[in-house]
Protein backbone atom coordinates (compact mmCIF):
# COMPACT_ATOMS: atom_id res chain seq x y z
CA UNK A 1 0.00 0.00 0.00
CA UNK A 2 0.92 3.25 -0.67
CA UNK A 3 0.87 6.39 1.30
CA UNK A 4 0.58 9.94 -0.05
CA UNK A 5 2.73 12.10 0.95
CA UNK A 6 1.36 15.61 0.48
CA UNK A 7 -1.08 15.23 3.81
CA UNK A 8 1.42 15.00 6.10
CA UNK A 9 2.70 18.44 5.22
CA UNK A 10 -0.54 19.73 6.06
CA UNK A 11 -1.11 18.02 9.05
CA UNK A 12 2.05 19.11 10.30
CA UNK A 13 1.48 22.23 9.53
CA UNK A 14 -2.00 22.07 10.92
CA UNK A 15 -0.27 21.14 14.09
CA UNK A 16 2.42 23.88 14.81
CA UNK A 17 -0.27 26.52 14.38
CA UNK A 18 -2.47 24.92 16.75
CA UNK A 19 0.80 24.56 19.28
CA UNK A 20 1.79 28.40 18.41
CA UNK A 21 -1.74 29.14 18.95
CA UNK A 22 -2.37 27.37 22.21
CA UNK A 23 1.57 29.47 23.62
CA UNK A 24 0.18 33.01 21.92
CA UNK A 25 -3.22 33.05 24.15
CA UNK A 26 -1.82 33.08 27.19
CA UNK A 27 1.16 35.55 26.25
CA UNK A 28 -1.57 38.00 24.77
CA UNK A 29 -3.22 37.34 27.57
CA UNK A 30 -0.20 38.49 29.99
CA UNK A 31 0.27 41.18 27.68
CA UNK A 32 -3.08 42.70 27.65
CA UNK A 33 -2.78 42.73 31.48
CA UNK A 34 0.30 44.47 32.22
CA UNK A 35 -0.55 47.82 30.86
CA UNK A 36 -3.68 48.14 33.23
CA UNK A 37 -1.66 47.34 36.28
CA UNK A 38 0.66 50.01 35.80
CA UNK A 39 -1.89 52.60 34.32
CA UNK A 40 -3.67 52.12 37.83
CA UNK A 41 -0.24 52.31 39.80
CA UNK A 42 -0.13 55.68 37.92
CA UNK A 43 -3.50 56.72 38.77
CA UNK A 44 -2.58 55.83 42.14
CA UNK A 45 0.25 57.30 43.29
CA UNK A 46 0.66 59.83 40.54
CA UNK A 47 -1.72 61.68 40.87
CA UNK A 48 -1.52 65.24 42.87
CA UNK A 49 -2.94 65.13 46.60
CA UNK A 50 -6.31 67.28 47.11
CA UNK A 51 -5.27 70.08 48.28
CA UNK A 52 -7.55 71.46 51.45
CA UNK A 53 -8.78 74.92 51.01
CA UNK A 54 -8.22 78.06 53.46
CA UNK A 55 -10.10 78.19 56.26
CA UNK A 56 -11.46 80.77 55.79
CA UNK A 57 -12.46 81.18 51.60
CA UNK A 58 -15.52 80.06 52.66
CA UNK A 59 -15.61 77.83 49.20
CA UNK A 60 -15.84 74.26 50.93
CA UNK A 61 -18.31 72.47 48.93
CA UNK A 62 -21.59 71.83 50.48
CA UNK A 63 -21.33 68.36 53.06
CA UNK A 64 -17.40 68.73 53.16
CA UNK A 65 -17.54 69.91 56.70
CA UNK A 66 -20.57 68.89 59.41
CA UNK A 67 -20.60 71.65 62.38
CA UNK A 68 -19.85 70.07 65.21
CA UNK A 69 -23.15 70.51 67.78
CA UNK A 70 -23.15 73.30 70.82
CA UNK A 71 -22.73 71.92 74.16
CA UNK A 72 -25.97 72.31 75.92
CA UNK A 73 -26.45 75.56 77.51
CA UNK A 74 -23.59 77.27 75.15
CA UNK A 75 -24.58 80.57 72.72
CA UNK A 76 -24.31 80.64 69.47
CA UNK A 77 -20.72 81.79 68.21
CA UNK A 78 -22.69 84.30 65.95
CA UNK A 79 -23.97 85.97 68.90
CA UNK A 80 -21.70 88.57 70.96
CA UNK A 81 -20.59 87.37 74.47
CA UNK A 82 -22.84 89.24 77.25
CA UNK A 83 -20.85 91.55 78.66
CA UNK A 84 -20.28 92.47 82.33
CA UNK A 85 -23.57 94.07 83.70
CA UNK A 86 -23.08 94.18 87.02
CA UNK A 87 -24.05 97.68 88.33
CA UNK A 88 -21.44 99.62 90.83
CA UNK A 89 -21.58 99.61 94.43
CA UNK A 90 -24.26 102.68 95.53
CA UNK A 91 -24.20 103.62 99.08
CA UNK A 92 -27.91 102.93 100.72
CA UNK A 93 -30.34 105.82 100.52
CA UNK A 94 -28.12 107.85 97.58
CA UNK A 95 -24.77 108.49 100.16
CA UNK A 96 -23.02 108.38 103.19
CA UNK A 97 -24.40 112.13 104.10
CA UNK A 98 -28.04 111.45 103.54
CA UNK A 99 -30.92 110.24 105.41
CA UNK A 100 -30.69 106.83 106.67
CA UNK A 101 -34.79 107.00 107.74
CA UNK A 102 -35.46 103.23 107.54
CA UNK A 103 -39.39 103.10 108.39
CA UNK A 104 -39.46 99.60 108.34
CA UNK A 105 -36.44 98.64 110.18
CA UNK A 106 -36.35 99.35 114.18
CA UNK A 107 -34.88 102.89 115.25
CA UNK A 108 -31.31 102.82 116.45
CA UNK A 109 -30.80 103.77 119.77
CA UNK A 110 -30.58 107.73 120.51
CA UNK A 111 -27.23 108.43 122.97
CA UNK A 112 -26.93 111.60 124.51
CA UNK A 113 -24.15 110.87 126.97
CA UNK A 114 -20.76 111.67 125.01
CA UNK A 115 -19.02 109.94 127.86
CA UNK A 116 -19.62 106.83 126.15
CA UNK A 117 -18.16 108.15 122.20
CA UNK A 118 -14.95 106.66 121.96
CA UNK A 119 -11.94 109.28 122.70
CA UNK A 120 -10.86 110.27 119.04
CA UNK A 121 -14.69 111.29 118.31
CA UNK A 122 -15.45 112.74 121.55
CA UNK A 123 -12.34 114.86 121.19
CA UNK A 124 -13.28 116.32 117.93
CA UNK A 125 -16.73 117.08 118.96
CA UNK A 126 -15.59 119.42 122.40
CA UNK A 127 -12.62 120.66 119.73
CA UNK A 128 -16.22 122.28 117.07
CA UNK A 129 -17.99 122.89 120.14
CA UNK A 130 -15.47 125.27 121.66
CA UNK A 131 -14.83 127.33 118.41
CA UNK A 132 -18.41 127.68 117.82
CA UNK A 133 -19.00 129.20 121.39
CA UNK A 134 -15.80 131.20 120.38
CA UNK A 135 -17.57 132.99 117.64
CA UNK A 136 -14.76 133.17 115.49
CA UNK A 137 -15.25 130.97 112.25
CA UNK A 138 -11.89 131.15 111.72
CA UNK A 139 -11.33 128.52 114.97
CA UNK A 140 -12.61 126.01 112.51
CA UNK A 141 -10.47 125.96 110.18
CA UNK A 142 -7.76 123.33 111.63
CA UNK A 143 -10.62 121.00 111.99
CA UNK A 144 -12.20 121.15 108.61
CA UNK A 145 -8.48 120.41 107.16
CA UNK A 146 -7.84 120.67 103.63
CA UNK A 147 -7.06 118.53 100.55
CA UNK A 148 -9.31 114.64 99.82
CA UNK A 149 -9.39 114.43 103.51
CA UNK A 150 -11.32 117.98 104.47
CA UNK A 151 -14.70 118.58 106.12
CA UNK A 152 -17.56 118.05 103.07
CA UNK A 153 -19.59 121.12 103.35
CA UNK A 154 -21.82 120.62 100.35
CA UNK A 155 -23.58 118.03 98.79
CA UNK A 156 -21.64 119.28 95.59
CA UNK A 157 -18.54 120.37 95.11
CA UNK A 158 -17.50 123.99 96.43
CA UNK A 159 -15.16 126.63 94.88
CA UNK A 160 -12.08 128.40 97.02
CA UNK A 161 -11.73 128.61 100.43
CA UNK A 162 -14.14 126.55 102.65
CA UNK A 163 -14.76 129.19 105.60
CA UNK A 164 -15.57 131.80 102.87
CA UNK A 165 -18.14 129.45 102.02
CA UNK A 166 -19.95 129.31 105.56
CA UNK A 167 -19.81 132.89 105.69
CA UNK A 168 -21.87 132.67 102.78
CA UNK A 169 -24.37 129.69 104.42
CA UNK A 170 -25.10 132.42 107.24
CA UNK A 171 -27.02 134.73 107.69
CA UNK A 172 -24.63 137.41 108.98
CA UNK A 173 -21.28 138.22 107.42
CA UNK A 174 -18.86 136.49 110.36
CA UNK A 175 -20.78 133.25 110.03
CA UNK A 176 -21.92 133.16 113.64
CA UNK A 177 -25.28 132.01 112.49
CA UNK A 178 -23.62 128.76 110.97
CA UNK A 179 -21.61 128.71 114.34
CA UNK A 180 -24.96 128.55 116.10
CA UNK A 181 -26.31 125.89 114.32
CA UNK A 182 -23.62 123.83 114.34
CA UNK A 183 -23.13 124.05 118.10
CA UNK A 184 -27.00 123.03 118.54
CA UNK A 185 -26.74 120.37 115.95
CA UNK A 186 -23.95 118.66 118.14
CA UNK A 187 -25.89 119.63 121.91
CA UNK A 188 -28.82 117.06 120.56
CA UNK A 189 -28.69 113.14 120.97
CA UNK A 190 -26.38 110.92 118.50
CA UNK A 191 -26.72 107.81 116.78
CA UNK A 192 -24.16 104.84 115.63
CA UNK A 193 -24.54 103.95 112.29
CA UNK A 194 -23.15 101.65 110.53
CA UNK A 195 -21.50 99.36 113.12
CA UNK A 196 -18.80 97.23 111.82
CA UNK A 197 -18.41 98.81 108.01
CA UNK A 198 -16.24 100.87 106.70
CA UNK A 199 -19.24 103.34 106.79
CA UNK A 200 -19.29 103.39 110.47
CA UNK A 201 -20.20 107.11 111.65
CA UNK A 202 -21.36 108.85 114.75
CA UNK A 203 -24.05 111.56 113.31
CA UNK A 204 -25.45 114.36 115.11
CA UNK A 205 -28.65 114.68 115.40
CA UNK A 206 -30.82 111.53 115.48
CA UNK A 207 -33.09 112.84 113.36
CA UNK A 208 -30.60 111.68 110.95
CA UNK A 209 -31.72 108.06 111.37
CA UNK A 210 -35.24 108.16 112.73
CA UNK A 211 -38.30 108.40 110.55
CA UNK A 212 -40.04 111.69 111.43
CA UNK A 213 -43.63 110.33 111.44
CA UNK A 214 -42.95 108.25 114.81
CA UNK A 215 -40.83 111.11 116.85
CA UNK A 216 -42.65 111.51 120.21
CA UNK A 217 -43.61 114.58 121.56
CA UNK A 218 -40.33 115.21 123.50
CA UNK A 219 -38.52 114.43 120.16
CA UNK A 220 -40.67 116.98 118.26
CA UNK A 221 -39.65 119.93 120.63
CA UNK A 222 -35.72 118.94 120.49
CA UNK A 223 -36.66 118.90 116.83
CA UNK A 224 -38.05 122.65 116.86
CA UNK A 225 -34.72 123.62 118.43
CA UNK A 226 -33.00 123.25 114.93
CA UNK A 227 -35.85 123.73 112.57
CA UNK A 228 -39.61 125.80 112.40
CA UNK A 229 -43.31 123.82 112.28
CA UNK A 230 -43.53 124.54 108.81
CA UNK A 231 -39.73 123.37 107.98
CA UNK A 232 -40.94 120.14 110.09
CA UNK A 233 -43.87 119.24 107.81
CA UNK A 234 -42.06 120.00 104.44
CA UNK A 235 -39.57 116.92 105.74
CA UNK A 236 -42.51 114.72 106.60
CA UNK A 237 -43.60 115.22 103.25
CA UNK A 238 -39.84 114.23 102.28
CA UNK A 239 -39.68 111.43 104.33
CA UNK A 240 -36.83 112.34 106.34
CA UNK A 241 -34.56 114.75 108.50
CA UNK A 242 -32.78 117.31 105.24
CA UNK A 243 -31.70 120.08 107.88
CA UNK A 244 -28.08 120.16 108.84
CA UNK A 245 -26.30 117.13 110.30
CA UNK A 246 -22.52 116.25 111.64
CA UNK A 247 -20.94 112.97 111.40
CA UNK A 248 -17.51 112.00 112.54
CA UNK A 249 -15.76 108.85 111.88
CA UNK A 250 -14.58 106.03 114.53
CA UNK A 251 -10.80 107.49 114.11
CA UNK A 252 -12.42 111.13 115.13
CA UNK A 253 -12.48 112.66 111.29
CA UNK A 254 -14.85 115.29 110.99
CA UNK A 255 -16.39 113.77 107.57
CA UNK A 256 -19.76 116.29 106.98
CA UNK A 257 -21.64 119.49 107.78
CA UNK A 258 -23.72 119.54 105.30
CA UNK A 259 -28.05 119.89 104.58
CA UNK A 260 -30.04 118.92 102.01
CA UNK A 261 -31.04 115.59 100.04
Amino acid sequence: MRFSMSGRPRRLALNILTAVCCLAFPLALCLTSTPSYALSEIQREDLPSPVAPPANSGTAAPGATVPMPQAPGTKPSDQPADTDKTEPDVPANGGITSPRADPDAPPPPVVYDLNTLPEPVKRMHELIIEACKSGDIEKLRPLIGKGESMTQLSLGDIDGDPITFLKGLSGDSDGQEILAILEEVLSAGYVHVDVGTPQELYVWPYFFALPLDKLDARQRVELFKLVTASDYDDMKQFGAYIFYRVGITPSGQWLFFVAGD
